[in-house]
């Protein structure tokens, strides 16, 4: 018989992967699969705490979600400010506006996220998992409802294990529906984000959005219900990926949720009168409230797992049981491997944070990130590609002219209309006109955020150059209706003369 997720004592099964720190006995294959599959089938109660890091998780809670629910409504020049329109492939946020061609952006943002990543679990293990994972948050904000309506942990527990009644029915009811109504506003915000969300509110009211987007609505409001209300901590502990190779990326001198096994070993309940030092009793109380307040279940004092999402629960949780008696807090703590065994002071700890592995990632991302920031700070909003018409590499024409035909794909990734003045260098003789139907001219307007493909021809008097390919360049010029130039593009290209 094992004992059950969150038990304590010597005959307690050690979860699988990371094992207590210096641990090296094993625990048998078939003995961790039989209680992986006790943990999928309990349910956990976590237990409502307070303290520095339930506020900093409280702060990210409303923090997060105040952008994320916030920023669909909030304009920027009579538009959306976030908008990722798939349909038109213009993605806008604030004053940019992109195209698919910016997808190098893209890129370096991904590069930079993943580098991040890396340094915060160098630094501080699951940081982000604990404080900032979508997960988590929603996880939070559902446990926050079910202990308004259903009570904390106790009165949870005995409410599950009471028989169906008229009292049971109505608050699992107020419940699951004031959890459907956050999942369908994440879901309906979700979607807000690639659709205008006024016109989507309003095709919502009116039962009008189309196939798609009751899809991802329904989705992504069943996957919030599901995840937050249901999976919680099997998300975290059995799907997520990050929790596997996060072994890689740590290493002594992270900074993990711990438990002083030195200082807190013998455990033993005792009198706050009696002299527990005499009697070979170290500091902890084996309460067990850091394992009840634990949102995943494990018990921290059996070492390092990773199922800790290092969200510090039981940190504030054994603080507070420190406090009442009048103990030295920082049984359970942020700390290192190294700090434990050697024993160091709070200033050694800092000082062994500053490692190569951390400087090396924080090099890179400063390096990124000034790339990135170079990058869109002069990034040009007007782009010309040329692209010849190899249907008509080179013809003559009425009048003794060479003629060559190109297109210009231009794009206007500002938010300003533009007036552009095109022309072309490199040869004697050349001229440009912009052919559209009947009218011929060597300018154009550009509608703001738009692209446009413009037919061109170029002409030179005949005999003016030997036959064969001719480097030329294509310049575009944008101005201001009172003629101050803004941008000029220079494109290159070749203008064939026929034998």
């Amino acid at each position: 018989m094992h004992p059950k997720a969150g038990s304590t004592g010597a005959d307690a099964v050690e979860p699988l992967a990371w094992r207590p720190l210096g641990a090296t006995d094993r625990v048998d294959d078939a003995d961790t699969v039989e209680q992986t599959l006790v943990d999928i089938r309990q349910k956990i109660y976590a237990r409502s705490v307070l303290g520095w890091f339930a506020r900093w998780r409280i702060a990210l809670v409303v923090l997060t979600q105040a952008l994320f629910y916030g920023l669909p409504w909030v304009n920027w020049n009579d538009r959306q400010a976030v908008l990722f329109d798939l349909g038109a492939r213009k993605f806008y946020i604030f004053g940019m506006v992109l195209w698919p061609q910016d997808v190098i952006y893209l890129t370096l943002l991904l590069i930079i996220s993943a580098l991040g990543l890396f340094l915060f679990t160098a630094v501080a293990g699951r940081l982000f998992c604990g404080y900032a994972c979508p997960q988590t948050v929603y996880t939070e904000i559902f446990m926050w409802i079910e202990r308004r309506i259903e009570g904390d942990r106790i009165a949870r527990i005995r409410l599950d294990e009471s028989s169906l009644s008229l009292h049971k029915v109505r608050v699992k009811t107020i419940k699951h529906l004031l959890w459907l109504v956050v999942a369908v506003w994440t879901g309906f915000s979700f979607i807000g984000y690639f659709a205008p969300i006024r016109g989507l509110m309003a095709d919502l009211m009116a039962f009008a959005l189309g196939p798609w987007q009751w899809f991802w609505l329904l989705f992504y409001s069943f996957a919030t219900w599901g995840n937050a209300g249901f999976l919680r901590e099997q998300v975290c502990k059995y799907m997520c990926p990050y929790a596997r190779f996060q072994s890689v990326m740590v290493d002594r001198d992270t900074l993990v949720v711990t438990y002083d096994k030195a200082r807190g070993d013998p455990r033993g309940a005792r009198s706050k009168k009696v002299d527990y030092k005499a009697q070979g009793l170290g500091d902890c109380v084996d309460c067990s409230i850091c394992v009840q307040v634990c949102p995943t279940g494990i018990d921290i004092r059996d070492g390092l797992q990773y199922m800790c999402i290092g969200c510090g629960a039981c940190v504030d949780a054994c603080n507070e049981v420190m406090n009442k008696l009048e103990y030295p807090t920082g049984l359970i703590r942020y700390t290192s491997e190294r700090a434990l065994q050697e024993k160091l002071t709070a200033k050694d700890v800092r000082r062994h944070l500053l490692r190569p592995r951390v400087l090396i990632y924080s090099v890179l991302m400063l390096l990124l990130v000034s790339v990135f920031i170079a990058a869109l700070a002069t990034r040009t909003t007007l782009r010309v590609d040329v692209i010849r018409d190899r249907g008509m590499l080179g013809r003559e024409v009425a009048g003794s002219l060479i003629e060559n035909v190109y297109r210009l794909q231009m794009l206007n990734a500002s938010e300003d209309a533009l007036h552009l003045t095109l022309s072309v260098e490199g040869a004697p003789g050349l001229a440009l006109k912009i052919v559209d139907g009947a009218v011929s001219s060597t300018t154009l307007e550009m509608a703001s955020a738009s692209n446009r493909i413009v037919a061109v021809v170029v002409r030179a008097p005949a005999g003016t150059m030997a036959s064969g390919p001719h480097s030329i360049t294509f310049v575009t010029k944008s101005t201001t209706p009172d003629g101050k130039l803004l941008t000029e593009i220079r494109e290159k290209s070749s203008f064939i003369v026929p034998n």
